[in-house]
């Protein structure tokens, strides 16, 4: 069998996420997070995943699937970040945190082990907030102010349209500025490390450093793409609200955000494991954002990669197909 062919009958499930000097990856019975420590080693930590046969009914149901896979690979991702920051830490910062004030004691000792989670949970409730700031309310406040003061006629298309500009402005803007700082580049990299080491897994070759620098960094299943897809189908779904209202137009979009992601959900599926003409053309667009979002990796960054996938490849490899 050629390598094309392998690469069209084999479409993995393994999906990832670049950590702080490290991959997460998730297979079908398996997650691994791999992280170079501050010494030059690498860290591998393993756990049990359930995204085969076995899963409940909701995470295996069209439409309905993509909001709850969604926000467990959110949380799982999450999770991982945090835990990969930690093992950055150096003896000396680890030292310097133990020189708590007087609020620091307090909260420890209320807390206790719980505190970290507290943090995790407040970090989180803050970036949602500030998503929903920035790609539903801004949006329809600033056309809606245009709206008000020029002579663009008010049609629902138009607005629904226009608002979807700024939100794809907003998002290019936050991942090419965030990509000028020099971790967040070094993330960008285990990324692009990340979603070579997946294709080069998926064409059969075997999961070395120089098989794996030949493989492309741009790839199909990625959240960044999912995440475009995501404003792209938020603006079809407000063509079709004739309310006008800022505030009220916010709150349908939060409502309706369920059905938005399920639907972006199922084309990623389908991106991953089709090749068409059709599936192509529609990922062309989240296939150039990833130009932003990875960048090509050194071999140290590749050698996470691998160890991370290494632990998530199932012994049944029909246990790894969509």
């Amino acid at each position: 069998m050629s390598k094309k062919e392998k690469q069209e009958q084999h479409r993995s499930k393994i999906g990832g996420q670049a950590l702080i000097e490290g991959v997460m990856m998730k297979g079908a019975n398996t997650g691994a997070m791999a992280c170079r420590l501050p010494d030059g080693t690498i860290d591998v930590e393993t756990w049990p995943e359930n995204n085969g046969k076995n899963m409940p009914w909701y995470r295996k149901c069209p439409f309905v699937r993509g909001s709850f896979n969604f926000i467990a690979s959110m949380k799982d991702g999450y999770r991982c970040l945090m835990k990969s920051a930690e093992k950055q830490m150096t003896d000396d910062e680890e030292e310097n945190e133990e020189e708590m004030g007087r609020f620091e004691k307090w909260l420890t000792e209320k807390l206790g082990e719980k505190l970290f989670g507290v943090i995790m949970g407040i970090a989180m409730v803050v970036g949602i907030a500030v998503s929903v700031l920035l790609f539903m309310f801004l949006p329809k406040l600033a056309i809606g102010l245009l709206i008000d003061h020029t002579p663009v006629p008010d049609v629902n298309m138009l607005r629904s349209l226009l608002e979807g500009i700024i939100k794809i402005i907003i998002f290019l803007f936050y991942m090419a500025l965030t990509g000028c700082m020099k971790d967040i580049r070094r993330t960008y990299e285990y990324h692009g490390a990340e979603h070579k080491t997946i294709a080069c897994h998926e064409a059969g070759d075997e999961l070395t450093v120089e098989n794996v620098k030949k493989h492309c960094r741009f790839h199909p299943r990625c959240g960044t793409s999912f995440i475009f897809i995501t404003l792209i189908v938020s603006i079809l779904a407000m063509c079709l609200v004739p309310i006008r209202i800022i505030w009220l137009r916010t709150v349908v979009s939060i409502l309706i955000l369920p059905l938005t992601v399920g639907v972006s959900y199922e084309f990623i599926r389908l991106a991953g494991r089709s090749n068409s003409a059709l599936t192509r053309a529609l990922s062309w667009p989240g296939l150039q954002i990833q130009r932003i979002t990875t960048r090509e990796p050194d071999d140290s960054q590749i050698e996470c990669a691998i160890a991370a996938i290494k632990p998530c490849i199932p012994e049944d490899m029909e246990d790894d197909r969509w």
